[in-house]
């Protein structure tokens, strides 16, 4: 696959989702919840549907895992090989943020092939924002090349990470990570929506973000921003990773390894007690 043209395809697919969701913000009539998996609207929807038949303009033999249509479907997750590639989507990352009216929720198109994320492009529509990044061309915000924290100290490191209640073992395991970081770092945040945190991370505004049972559509675009803003993304066990693997750890190369530390002390000590 050119991965120019497809970057282009994937930007202008953003700009459609974008307008979708700007047209639709504060304006929802049709709110529903999702069994495990948080709440759906008409905007999620419709960013999804005209996202991907932008995307199959250009490549019409390439397939799509988008958020909604594997919700609909009951699609098993499992990492496919195509001519075309396959397009991960996440039409509307932060619906609940979206539908309080809390401006910190994207448009996130991913691009896997042979088995691998090469691009991703995420917009952030109420900030103005556009992040991308090809396999091997850097990332960049607006533009702009952009990289990594180069913080080390923890007790300088501002973290992000996000929760997941309905799994209570989880949940726990992410609150034990949480209440044993707080009292060593300057903070940390849960801004609601995966992609934004990734590239909250890539951009180095957070210098790590760590979470746990999340789908490939919420990290497909924002691995491969990080990883080429300089990053590094594991799993909790340290594995190479892939969005259809369910924990992630990404972060600037020394907090990283930080995290990660904690994440296994505290796996740990729960094993033990």
């Amino acid at each position: 696959m050119e991965l120019q043209l497809a970057l282009k395809a994937a930007q202008e697919a953003a700009d459609l989702g974008r307008k979708v969701l700007l047209d639709y913000y504060g304006d929802l009539k049709n709110v529903q919840e999702k069994e495990m998996a948080g709440l759906v609207s008409e905007a999620d929807v419709e960013s999804e549907k005209v996202i991907t038949e932008h995307l199959l303009k250009y490549f019409p033999k390439s397939a799509i895992l988008g958020e909604e249509q594997a919700f609909a479907t009951q699609e098993v997750l499992q990492a496919k090989s195509h001519s075309e590639g396959q397009w991960i989507i996440d039409p509307l990352d932060g619906t609940t943020n979206y539908i309080h009216q809390i401006p910190i929720y994207c448009v996130s198109i991913g691009l896997e092939v042979d088995g691998e994320c090469v691009l991703g492009v995420i917009d952030v529509p109420s900030l103005g924002d556009r992040y991308h990044a090809v396999k091997g061309q850097g990332a960049f915000k607006n533009g702009q090349p952009i990289r990594v924290s180069q913080r080390e100290k923890l007790e300088e490191a501002l973290l992000a990470t996000g929760f997941f209640p309905p799994n209570k073992e989880a949940l726990k395991e992410q609150l034990d990570v949480f209440v044993s970081l707080i009292p060593q770092i300057r903070g940390i945040r849960r801004m609601g929506a995966a992609a934004y945190d990734l590239c909250m991370v890539a951009e180095g505004v957070f210098d790590a973000y760590w979470e746990k049972n999340l789908s490939p559509w919420d990290t497909a675009a924002g691995f491969v921003i990080v990883q080429e803003a300089c990053g590094i993304v594991t799993t909790y066990d340290s594995n190479t990773y892939s969005p259809f693997d369910k924990s992630i750890i990404a972060g600037s190369p020394i907090l990283h390894k930080v995290v990660k530390e904690h994440i296994h002390r505290s796996k740990t000590k729960n094993q033990s007690s």
